[in-house]
């Protein structure tokens, strides 16, 4: 988005959310662009490799691939029926393999479509350019040939993936230094994060941490030190290409972006993140978004399992997901008694209940209210049943007393003896659990497990040698730190140490809910970039920022307000993400959702925030109430959003990986 469109959104217009212009470009500019006046042919082909077809599976429901005429969605690599009559669009990578299978379809004397539409995810050579154009054959049938630039995937409104599962072993295991995949890999992912700008037509200024060579010359650079240099050099070369390439892209700076690795916070990764959302994916089986439970069968004599999403269209959850488990809780208590009080149809199925029988006028009253019921009683059923198995979870495993220690051990409120006496009363504890306890504890101390000492430890906790590997990958995340402090409770996953004093207690507030305090760094660096305090040193810039620009992002439609007292990010203070909302109903959360479009339409300017090696749900979290408190859209990025039990598999893979000849740069 250029800066007219967003000073055309604060004033009043339609300000349209990261996935929704996101959406926008596939259905629009994309697929309803081929469509021709004249054409007798309404329905199209789209055709797609993998990557392309999670990238629309993201963003769009097959019902709106549907509305802008496609009646069929095929994989570039299956073998596919001839369909002469039928145009066909093609959105595929611009990869050499891709080029070769678009060219056997459309060239020759039969070719599988009337004619073709073709759009590159991201920009492609002009050596596969002049591939194309070299077929007599296929030249005529092309009707479009352009380059998308939309390579990422829309996983939220306020955030997207790279989809590079494997961006921590190939940039931050022990053999990232030798392993071809290291450069290949940071190539893709800046490619990918370039057309983020592409899209949504934004010019950022480029920030990014700092090697600790650069601030200190007695430090020894290391290649997982430079990943953010690296990765920051690449996008600004990439962006500098579309300032020239694209029409209408901004030729100054419109928005923010900073990148950031996972080492900047080792413990939001494993620490229980106690919100609705990030309980479900921690503490349930689930398959990305998608949970099954049991509903009773049709016949009504068995149960049968159903999938459900819990994404943006439901407002139930788009309401409550990132709220404390125990807010969540009894607001879905308090939505199902007004709902019941309100509903006749749950009246009188909840009076039946009771043993009393129903009138012929019941049944009638209740077929009445009977579709309107339905849907909002499965709605509401659905996440009191979400909320209680996951209370239930928290109950069995006594997960209130390790969330506690593994706070009170971040904020400095707990130590080592704390540590030993708890894994010493508490054996039954998950082996998981105590894994993550020892990786919080050596991401603090992390010179208590240098050499051998933290084997006692591991041995009390009663880790596998599998799981001790973990622990000790810890120190692929840790920055170089040549001035090693002494005493006190230092963190060492930022730059700049803090003190203890940083995590007092604030005596005029209180928390909110219990096991709330834990925020993760990123809210912290983003409130300072938001307040232009971010230290330019320590997080630098590719085009170094203007005055006239802070005053612009950090304008009227941005503070918060003079009136309110500065205080310690690290204090102990309300969760104010988690408290309640009104709404007027038992069931609908639209005035959660109307609320949010309206203060989009004041939006300054965009800040996105990309973490190499993966995001967590409470970063996720954090950028939605960001969002809200700063009146700017805070967009994150990564290359992967993992759960706690997926970046610990991962860390594992740190130093386990088996490399062939071929992956090594001799």
């Amino acid at each position: 988005m250029s800066m007219s469109d967003s000073d055309s959104s604060s004033g009043g217009g339609d300000y349209k959310n990261f996935r929704q212009a996101t959406r926008d470009r596939l259905l629009h500019e994309m697929l309803r662009s081929t469509r021709a006046k004249d054409s007798k042919t309404r329905w199209k082909v789209l055709i797609m490799d993998k990557l392309t077809l999670k990238i629309i599976s993201c963003s769009c429901k097959m019902a709106n691939i549907t509305e802008e005429g496609i009646s069929l969605v095929e994989d570039i690599y299956k073998r596919r029926q001839p369909m002469p009559s039928m145009d066909a669009i093609y959105f595929i990578q611009p990869t050499k393999e891709n080029v070769v299978m678009f060219l056997s379809d459309m060239s020759g004397k039969s070719p599988l479509y009337k004619r073709a539409f073709v759009f590159f995810s991201s920009p492609i050579s002009k050596e596969l350019v002049n591939h194309i154009k070299s077929d007599a054959s296929v030249r005529p049938r092309i009707s479009a040939l352009s380059e998308m630039n939309l390579e990422y995937f829309a996983i939220d409104s306020q955030a997207f993936i790279t989809d590079h599962e494997r961006a921590l072993e190939e940039l931050f295991g022990d053999t990232a230094e030798i392993s071809l995949a290291h450069n290949a890999s940071i190539q893709t992912i800046a490619t990918r994060i370039a057309t983020v700008f592409a899209s949504l037509k934004e010019f950022p200024y480029v920030r990014y941490r700092a090697a600790k060579s650069s601030l200190d010359a007695s430090t020894m650079t290391s290649v997982r030190d430079l990943i953010p240099t690296k990765l920051a050099a690449i996008v600004w070369h990439c962006l500098a290409k579309y300032k020239s390439s694209i029409p209408d892209f901004p030729q100054t700076e419109t928005c923010e972006l900073l990148i950031l690795d996972r080492s900047v916070d080792q413990i939001a990764p494993i620490i229980h993140e106690w919100t609705y959302d990030a309980m479900c994916h921690d503490l349930l089986n689930m398959d990305g978004n998608k949970f099954v439970h049991e509903v009773p069968s049709k016949t009504g004599s068995t149960s049968e399992k159903k999938e459900v999403l819990l994404e943006d269209h439901d407002p139930i959850w788009v309401e409550l997901r990132h709220s404390h488990i125990a807010d969540a809780s009894e607001r879905l208590h308090e939505k199902m008694t007004n709902f019941i009080s309100r509903n006749k149809a749950a009246q009188i199925h909840h009076n039946s209940r009771d043993g009393g029988e129903l009138s012929t006028r019941d049944l009638q009253k209740m077929v009445q209210a009977l579709p309107q019921y339905s849907e909002q009683i499965d709605k509401l059923s659905l996440h009191v049943e979400i909320a209680g198995k996951i209370n239930k979870v928290i109950r069995e495993v006594g997960l209130r007393e390790l969330g506690q220690l593994e706070q009170d051990l971040v904020f400095g409120d707990a130590g080592t003896k704390d540590l030993i006496n708890f894994l010493r009363t508490n054996q039954n504890v998950s082996h998981e659990n105590k894994l993550r306890l020892l990786m919080i504890f050596t991401a603090i101390y992390p010179e208590k497990f240098e050499g051998d000492k933290g084997e006692k430890l591991m041995q009390l906790a009663r880790l596998s040698p599998d799981d001790m590997n973990a622990v000790y990958n810890m120190r692929y995340l840790a920055l170089p730190d040549p001035k090693k402090t002494s005493g006190g409770f230092s963190l060492k996953f930022e730059v700049h140490k803090k003190k203890q004093a940083a995590r007092k207690e604030r005596s005029d507030e209180e928390e909110t809910w219990q096991l709330s305090r834990f925020y993760p760094v990123l809210e912290e660096l983003v409130e300072k970039l938001c307040k232009g305090e971010l230290p330019k040193n320590e997080y630098q810039c590719m085009n170094d920022p203007s005055r006239s620009f802070h005053e612009a992002s950090n304008g009227t439609p941005v503070r918060t307000g003079s009136g309110q007292p500065a205080h310690s990010m690290r204090s102990r203070r309300p969760a104010t993400w988690a408290r309640p909302r009104n709404s007027d109903d038992g069931y609908s959360s639209d005035s959660v959702l109307k609320y949010a479009s309206n203060d989009f339409k004041t939006m300054g300017q965009r800040i996105f925030v990309f973490i190499i090696g993966g995001a967590t749900r409470s970063e996720l979290r954090v950028v939605h109430k960001l969002t809200s408190k700063f009146k700017r859209e805070i967009i994150l990025g990564s290359t992967s959003i993992d759960d706690p039990a997926q970046f610990i598999t991962k860390l594992k893979m740190l130093s386990t990986q088996e490399l062939s000849l071929d992956d090594l740069q001799i």
